[in-house]
């Protein structure tokens, strides 16, 4: 209940309170709580007036602000004459509560003004215009601020804009305009826009379209990422400018948040009547508004419940009749998925496709924008750093577009480096720990008997690192101090160069020629000074700027890639490929070789980049290194082995199995879960990938790697493309290894490798056979990899020794080997068919499973140092001494 039930009920039934509005009921609830809290015994016309003024966000706010007055102030004056009133009694409620003569008339002069204003229910303005009408304390009080009844009559139509009071939330309909998008040429006006650069075509044909008789809605359509927003952003600066055409001249381009307006419309119908008082309140300003609407395919299908119609339906009519203008934005995947479904919304729109930038313009984007982030953050970002931007983005950042993700990583570098700068260098947050524990071993010690000596030595270290620090602090401070001063200049140096355009644009000749010959020399003189102290000094603790160094940290934080590898010159490192991949794969020099150059042909720009990195096959028997080959080369390249995604292709065998690699098709179970292949790239775009045993694979399944071979991408069941361009593709197969057993079987001599050379080229002729020519000839390399011969097997022996050696020091013993272990591990680990894979369970057996018993029984202990003689009878012959 709204009042109090000791008020007059005869004057409450006959007044049509549920004729007020949600507000209006407030503020009448608030001055009852008033009165009762002042202990008054009526409500009067001043309690009404703080009422009214204590409800928030009502039209009341801009009101004042029209009478060059704060309604927080009127408020105060209202309090203060509430508290002159006396108080009848001093208890804690009060016997009766009435409403006072004045109030009644109010409520009545209220409802009048509601019948006079064409309104359905009585609002917090009818009851302001009521109270200048009536006599009171509250009258006096708005008139000593020239609140006449006259005057608020003429600012709320103001105000109200031709709209009427129909429902009990008619706040939610004032300047819905401001409530429901922003103004982007009051933005462009204002400077807060970011410049547009490179995009001219694609404004011009904007304005070509805004300057049709009909169908003059442009629709940008293009990937994420790519500027579309930047190029509306570009057209509100041209306006502002006057660089536009007499049509579009003093037009207002007005971004619509259609997300806003659908946030809290629970009820049905709530939408549709915010967008049509949107609507209306454009067409009160015929020819004023360009309204642009960013994720335009959101139109379709907005706010649409059951019974009710959608935004772009609603929209329609007012688009036929050419009561206003609209500038859309969507995606290609969403134009398709979304607003092409609607043909009677897209022949009204007008498309204009936004590519992707190229480099170089990307380049001159970013230089251009350089300024705003240098003052934004308060650092210099390096002209290296934008080239590196870009280069590493687009090569390592494959699944969005520039100039979006060259922007980010400026930005993310930038926000990285500002706070490194405004943090304390390690090397005093270092320095403090150790004087921690220095002060907490000297607390220790403070009981102990006989410490006074160690005592005073922990007494003059500490004091030696205070002395440090305070070295290290003084000259931290300085350097933070020259980059804040150079922070400050920029800042006022830009601040200048926005007054001048400003004063220029007002005509203010003699301020423009003030700043120009002026301010900015001089200001200019003092950045220079500025900039050659920060170059001369060596800025040990604060960063000069954002480096390429800094880029390629971000885009190793995002991809994984290490840092290393981005900065070290590629090119330099695949010179010395070979010994790299030599110290694991042992015996397979040709092999090797053509791993290196195929890399080097990519690195140094002379093979596809629309490719992977490299493609190869490798054919040869078991235990030769093929695999091992595939993990060096991930290492090598990747710096992990981990990032090996290995796929058996046995598991590829029938026809539907392409779906495991690309994801089901739509309506299948596993739709939403992806492909295997695909989801493993698009989580690791930059690994190798092994297809293993790939001539046992369904011959559906070629016809994806051949697509992965020539174009460098795949695309799965849902529609996604995912880049295979970073990848290195490495498929085994043992096709002839028939022919290779009969080359093993004849011995492990170099000189009858010779014979392996007429050996090979059946293998390749039975690939041949298998295998279509367009899917060989996508191939860089089919490498046949050699039998292993007694000197390679005498390195892998060493390989695999020191392996061991390496564990069991783990537990703190040292392992030697006798050469006689050696050649008893090569003689008896010999195998022609199966390569060195017998030798690796001859290990585990002789040497491994016997010292693991020792250990366990205690016989070999930490501090030891073992040497391994031979095997005898199975029996481990050591010779153990205490280091």
């Amino acid at each position: 209940m709204l009042y109090n039930e000791r008020i007059e009920d005869d004057y409450i039934s006959m007044f049509p309170f549920n004729r007020f509005t949600v507000k209006a009921q407030e503020a009448l609830q608030k001055a009852q709580d008033e009165a009762l809290r002042l202990h008054h015994s009526e409500i009067r016309a001043l309690h009404m007036l703080w009422g009214i003024l204590s409800v928030e966000e009502s039209m009341l706010t801009d009101a004042f602000s029209e009478l060059k007055v704060t309604q927080k102030y009127v408020a105060q004056v209202v309090e203060d004459e509430l508290n002159r009133i006396p108080k009848i009694f001093s208890g804690e409620s009060t016997s009766q509560l009435y409403l006072s003569q004045e109030v009644m008339q109010i409520l009545d002069q209220a409802s009048v003004a509601t019948r006079k204003m064409g309104d359905e229910f009585i609002s917090l303005e009818h009851v302001l215009i009521a109270l200048t009408e009536v006599r009171s304390s509250a009258r006096y009080i708005l008139e000593r601020f020239g609140a006449t009844t006259e005057r608020m009559v003429k600012v709320i139509q103001g105000l109200r804009k031709g709209q009427k009071v129909t429902d009990e939330t008619p706040e939610t309909k004032y300047k819905i305009l401001e409530k429901y998008s922003s103004n982007l040429t009051e933005q462009a006006r204002n400077k807060k826009l970011d410049p547009i650069i490179g995009r001219d075509k694609e404004v011009r044909r904007i304005i070509e379209i805004l300057s049709r008789r009909t169908k003059n809605n442009p629709l940008l359509i293009g990937e994420p990422g790519v500027g579309k927003t930047a190029i509306i952003e570009g057209l509100a600066q041209k306006i502002i400018s006057g660089d536009v055409p007499d049509s579009i001249k003093g037009k207002e381009l007005i971004s619509l948040d259609l997300g806003s307006l659908i946030a809290g419309a629970k009820y049905r119908g709530e939408f549709e009547d915010r967008l049509k008082a949107v609507l209306k309140e454009i067409r009160l300003n015929p020819g004023r508004f360009i309204v642009f609407i960013d994720e335009a395919h959101n139109l379709v299908g907005a706010g649409a419940a059951e019974g009710a119609i959608d935004a772009a339906n609603l929209l329609k009519p007012a688009l036929t009749k050419g009561e206003f203008q609209v500038v859309g934005a969507t995606t290609l995947r969403d134009f398709k998925l979304n607003f092409e479904k609607d043909a009677a919304l897209v022949r009204r729109f007008q498309p204009i496709h936004v590519e992707e930038p190229s480099k170089e313009d990307t380049v001159a984007i970013l230089r251009g924008l350089k300024e705003r982030y240098e003052i934004h953050h308060g650092i210099r970002i390096l002209d290296n750093a934008i080239v590196a931007a870009v280069e590493l983005s687009v090569r390592y950042i494959t699944d969005r577009f520039l100039p979006d993700k060259a922007l980010d990583l400026i930005d993310e570098a930038s926000a990285s480096l500002r706070l490194e700068s405004e943090s304390v260098p390690s090397e005093i947050d270092e320095l403090r720990k150790e004087m921690r524990k220095a002060e907490i071993e000297k607390e220790a010690l403070v009981k102990e008997e006989n410490s006074a000596s160690k005592i005073k030595q922990l007494e003059a270290k500490i004091k030696k690192f205070k002395k440090e620090e305070a070295v290290f602090l003084k000259a931290w401070e300085g350097e933070r101090d020259i980059k804040e001063q150079y922070h400050a200049l920029k800042k006022k140096f830009e601040e200048l160069q926005r007054e001048r355009e400003e004063q220029e644009s007002l005509g203010d000749l003699s301020r423009v020629a003030e700043i120009v010959y002026g301010e900015l020399p001089a200001l200019d003189k003092e950045l220079k000074e500025v900039e050659n102290k920060i170059k001369k000094s060596k800025m040990r603790y604060v960063k000069q700027g954002v480096t390429d160094e800094a880029i390629a940290k971000v885009v190793a934080r995002w991809t994984g890639v290490p840092v290393s590898k981005l900065l070290e010159s590629e090119a330099e490192r695949l010179v010395s490929a070979e010994d790299v991949l030599h110290s694991r794969v042992i015996g397979q020099e040709e092999a090797i070789s053509a791993v290196a150059h195929a890399l080097r042909r990519s690195r140094a720009g002379l093979s596809d980049e629309n490719r992977p990195l490299a493609s190869f096959m490798f054919l040869g028997p078991t235990g030769v290194g093929k695999t091992e080959t595939a993990r060096a080369l991930s290492e090598f390249m990747f710096n992990d082995e981990k990032s090996m995604i290995r796929m058996d292709m046995s598991e590829f065998m029938e026809s539907h199995s392409v779906s495991k690699l690309i994801g089901s098709p739509p309506g299948y179970v596993g739709f939403e879960d992806g492909g295997q292949l695909t989801e493993a790239v698009k989580h690791r775009p930059y690994s190798l990938i092994l297809f293993d045993e790939v001539e046992k694979a369904h011959p559906e399944v070629f016809n994806i790697l051949l697509q992965i071979l020539d174009d460098g991408r795949l695309t799965d069941s849902r529609g996604f493309t995912v880049n295979f361009r970073n990848t290195i593709i490495i498929m085994t197969s043992n096709l002839g290894s028939g022919y290779l057993r009969k080359v093993a079987s004849i011995g492990f001599d170099r000189q009858e490798r010779k014979e392996f050379k007429d050996y090979k080229e059946k293998v390749i002729q039975a690939l041949k056979d298998f295998f279509k020519p367009e899917f060989l000839n996508r191939l860089d390399e089919v490498i046949v990899f050699n039998p292993l011969t007694r000197e390679d097997l005498s390195k892998i022996v060493d390989i695999q020794l020191d392996s061991v050696t390496k564990k069991i020091q783990q537990r703190g013993i040292t392992v030697t080997f006798d050469e006689k272990i050696k050649q008893t591990l090569i003689d008896r680990g010999f195998d022609p068919e199966y390569g060195a894979r017998p030798l690796k369970r001859l290990i585990q057996k002789l040497i491994l499973n016997p010292l693991a018993e020792k250990i366990i029984a205690h016989q070999i202990k930490p501090g030891q140092a073992l040497t391994i003689k031979d095997v005898s009878k199975d029996q481990l012959k050591i010779a153990a001494t205490r280091i």
